[in-house]
């Protein structure tokens, strides 16, 4: 069985014609071990609300770091709601201010129940409820518009989660459990979405663990501030050093945050959409930057270019990448 599963939440469409999962890498389950023990309970509200599924989950993901924050571990608060005039069972935690209430639950059921009755009861939602339980973009976006959460992108981060493990899935009520159970061992890769510079580019992740994308027949994660070769390694289950290598780096190199970081051997070329497509150089930009960007190694770029390894380009300079 091959051992990757993506981290996190996350993010992202699906690629077609992507590798399969990386050999020989650590499983993480913590995000599909959540989503298997609350889907029954997401259906079921969904049943009784009307709330789709898939939203239930991917706030309960992203609220609560797949039950492993310290309001879901010690007060069963999945979903961050406050006491809000609460009579029941309180908790304290920092949050947009100091020490803050909570409300704590005797289970994570009674979460997900409150969860529901939060939404359905208070006027502030109630336009949500004249959308389908389809609709998880729908929901996701008027979650945000309705004060949910302060987070500027906190609707997109539920979509990205939804896409990411094909929660939707569960919101078409017949046999969703047992196509899931099947599909989430083989689902396929998910492409990272790009700019207009068709430049890598990955969703800010707040949970300890990094998402990992699909790109060019690889896998690739974003560097977050303090990463090391060394700490990936630990996380990722691939040795500092071939990581380095892959790369094209020395183990001891200082990561910068935000960088990406391949986790197999990258490409001879850039993915077949940009066949005739070559890459206009942009201020600032070197080779190996574009060697990144694309997933290609850079001693293949330099050669598909016949350019030596000390030729400086300069902007506007066409670099061929397939």
């Amino acid at each position: 069985m091959t051992k990757l599963f993506v981290f996190i939440c996350c993010v992202f469409y699906t690629l077609s014609g992507v590798a399969g999962p990386v050999q020989g890498m650590r499983v993480n389950t913590a995000f599909q071990t959540y989503i298997e023990k609350y889907k029954d309970i997401a259906i079921q509200q969904m049943r009784e609300y009307k709330i789709p599924a898939s939203i239930t989950l991917a706030q309960g993901l992203l609220e609560s770091g797949a039950g492993r924050s310290e309001l879901a571990t010690k007060s069963n608060n999945h979903f961050g709601i406050k006491c809000h005039g609460w009579t029941g069972r309180k908790s304290y935690h920092d949050d947009d201010a100091s020490n803050e209430c909570f409300r704590a639950y005797n289970s994570a059921n009674e979460s997900f129940v409150d969860h529901s009755k939060f939404l359905s009861q208070n006027r502030r939602y109630s336009s949500l409820f004249e959308l389908s339980s389809n609709d998880y973009k729908g929901w996701a976006k008027g979650l945000k518009a309705c004060g949910y959460a302060t987070s500027p992108v906190y609707a997109q981060k539920l979509i990205d989660i939804i896409e990411l493990y094909r929660l939707y899935e569960y919101d078409n009520e017949a046999g969703t459990s047992r196509k899931h159970h099947h599909q989430q061992h083989q689902q396929q890769p998910v492409a990272p979405r790009q700019n207009t510079d068709n430049r890598v580019v990955a969703v800010n992740n707040t949970n300890a663990l990094h998402v990992i994308n699909a790109y060019n027949n690889n896998y690739f994660l974003r560097v977050r501030k303090g990463d090391t070769f060394a700490s990936l390694s630990q996380e990722v289950g691939v040795s500092a050093s071939k990581l380095a290598k892959y790369n094209e780096r020395d183990k001891r190199d200082v990561l910068s945050e935000g960088e990406v970081i391949f986790l197999k051997k990258k490409q001879k070329h850039a993915d077949h959409r940009f066949k005739n497509q070559p890459h206009i150089v942009k201020p600032g930009e070197s080779m190996y930057m574009i060697s990144q960007m694309y997933g290609i190694q850079l001693k293949e770029l330099y050669k598909k270019n016949d350019l030596s390894p000390d030729y400086q380009i300069k902007v506007g300079d066409r670099i061929r990448i397939y």
